[in-house]
């Protein structure tokens, strides 16, 4: 009789659970001892560089840039906050800060101010788009960027200071006395009627408490008849978890989940669900997103997609599906870490790119999208994983071809023109309907070309490029005459370009105008008048048809939905 090594299955259990213990402690010890090791190595060399090296080493960078050092190899959104540096975390976090709530630019020799918060500090105090920042306290701001005059201008809300600036047709400085105040980010600066009364919504960001405004504001177009309701959350970079599910509530029935997240450990796992009656569970709803809409902006689109609540039009976005939380540290410091992944209602997580994985070189890469795996929507239309969301209606990414365009507004020839015209209409017509006139633009034209207006043409840069290769590879002689007949063709002639981008260009002249007199609202106003993003997803609303076959699945997604759920019931 064969000896019996196991009277049960019980004994066996019980033995590979005392196995696996052994291998977890063992593990675990290894881990802990180079972890030990290595912070006792990194202690070591910081005392002989301080006791040894030929200049003296300053503790605060040396030691920040070895904790940043090693936060870089783990994803960009993991990062470490000094007790100075806090004011950052907070602007990031709740989307307000100390300072005077205005946009600055660079502008030669001094930094101007470029767009004004209606209603806030530097509005109140009467600064203008166009002043040039001349001194702040007494100080004199020549020379300085961006980032140190913006340092100056931020501070404790209720703090005064000083300003002088230069405002062009004044014949004197001004100087005025600001106090700082609690700068909120315009959440949505914009909300109307658009395209034969379909309600639009544009959200600017997920911080502080917009989900109370974007339901203020759909309550208000209701009430006026809206056909449908576009919510447009194109460049809109992400904030709080917490208000794209209070946002997606709005449309979507108490008890649905939204999202939830799985991280390493079990205090990082946590479903979101909606809490709250909806406004409205069957107006026609359309979400606009492009490659920079990300974060909470990608759980709203997702969710919004994944329950077949709304119609999403636009680009790819970004495909940030990390979750991160700030941890307290000593000395005024602050961790924000990535604790989780985030994942829709279908299940898939959007993250786009793989940091657990770098290459040889420590590069990372988009997850292919041979690798992404199929989802399903509540009614079974297929989703993927992997890659941001991929809109129900793609609109081709829009190339910047317009190069003079590009060089009039980096070089402030439209800011400076739309501050002039500014000094001379004290009032234009309304945001959506105002145009500067043709003896505008060439009034425009002509100041442009008086100026010796010089900027590089991409076509001349490819050109000298190619005739370097043909050198080398010996084609010179051969294709001389075409080559000098192409010069000819593609010399630089801004009048030309002036002519040929005469749309592109005065469309942003008038965007720079508008926002001088509306502000913000204003200007998405402006710009929503040539949207052709817009006119599709206007044309999606009004097309009932159309909108109930994009949220419903293709034939054969039906039929594998329903092979699915057989199996789950079997």
């Amino acid at each position: 009789m064969k000896r019996q090594l196991f009277k049960d299955k019980r004994s066996l259990y019980i033995l590979c659970i005392g196995f696996a213990i052994i291998l977890t402690a063992f593990s675990t010890s290894e881990k802990d001892l180079l972890k030990s090791r290595y912070m006792d190595l990194f202690n070591t060399i910081y005392k002989e560089l301080d006791l040894l090296y030929v200049d003296t080493i300053n503790p605060k960078q040396t030691i920040k840039a070895g904790i940043e050092g090693m936060l870089a190899q783990l994803d960009p959104y993991t990062e470490f906050y000094d007790e100075d540096e806090n004011e950052d975390l907070e602007i990031m976090t709740k989307g307000t800060y100390g300072g005077i709530g205005s946009y600055i630019v660079q502008h030669g020799d001094y930094v101007a101010i470029s767009e004004p918060y209606e209603g806030q500090a530097a509005y109140q105090a009467g600064l203008k788009a166009g002043d040039l920042i001349l001194e702040i306290d007494g100080e004199d701001m020549k020379g300085k960027k961006n980032a140190y005059v913006s340092e100056k201008l931020r501070g404790e809300v209720g703090t005064k200071f000083r300003i002088k600036v230069r405002r062009p047709g004044e014949k004197k400085d001004i100087e005025r006395e600001v106090t700082r105040q609690t700068i909120q980010f315009p959440l949505v600066p914009y909300y109307g009627i658009v395209r034969d009364s379909i309600g639009y919504i544009n959200i600017a960001g997920f911080n502080g408490h917009p989900s109370a405004e974007v339901r203020k504001a759909f309550i208000e177009l209701k009430q006026k008849g809206i056909k449908g309701i576009i919510i447009d959350i194109r460049n809109n970079t992400g904030g709080i978890l917490d208000e794209a599910v209070a946002i997606a509530n709005i449309f979507v029935p108490r008890g649905e989940t939204i999202v939830s997240m799985k991280g390493r450990i079990r205090q990082s796992e946590q479903i979101y669900k909606t809490t709250q009656e909806p406004v409205d569970t069957v107006i026609p709803v359309v979400v606009m997103v492009n490659s920079i809409s990300a974060s909470a902006s990608e759980i709203l689109a997702g969710a919004m997609q994944d329950l077949d609540r709304g119609v999403i039009v636009g680009k790819r976005t970004f495909g940030k599906g990390l979750v991160q939380n700030i941890r307290q540290l000593p000395y005024g410091g602050n961790l924000k870490v990535t604790i989780a992944k985030y994942y829709t209602p279908s299940g898939r997580c959007i993250q786009a790119i793989d940091y657990s994985h770098r290459n040889e070189d420590g590069s990372v890469g988009r997850v292919p999208d041979s690798l992404t795996r199929v989802f399903y929507t509540k009614a079974g239309r297929k989703v993927r994983d992997g890659g941001g969301i991929t809109p129900d209606v793609e609109i081709a990414p829009e190339k910047f071809s317009n190069n003079i365009l590009y060089y009039l507004i980096t070089e402030n020839i439209i800011f400076d023109y739309a501050t002039d015209y500014c000094l001379q209409h004290e009032h234009i017509a309304q945001a959506d309907s105002f145009s500067i006139t043709d003896a505008d633009y060439e009034n425009f034209k002509k100041r442009v070309l008086d100026s010796d207006f010089k900027y590089d043409r991409q076509s001349e840069k490819f050109l000298k490029s190619l005739k370097e290769v043909a050198e080398f590879e010996g084609y010179t002689e051969t294709a001389k005459a075409e080559f000098e007949a192409l010069e000819k063709k593609l010399q630089h002639d801004p009048e030309h370009d002036l002519n040929y981008f005469k749309k592109d260009i005065t469309d942003y002249i008038n965007y720079e105008i508008v926002k001088r007199y509306y502000f913000q609202k204003g200007g998405l106003m402006q710009q929503l008048k040539h949207d052709e993003e817009i006119d599709e997803a206007a044309g999606i609303i009004n097309d009932r048809a159309r909108y109930a076959q994009l949220l419903s699945p293709a034939k054969e997604e039906a039929t594998a939905t329903d092979r699915a759920k057989s199996m789950e019931n079997e």
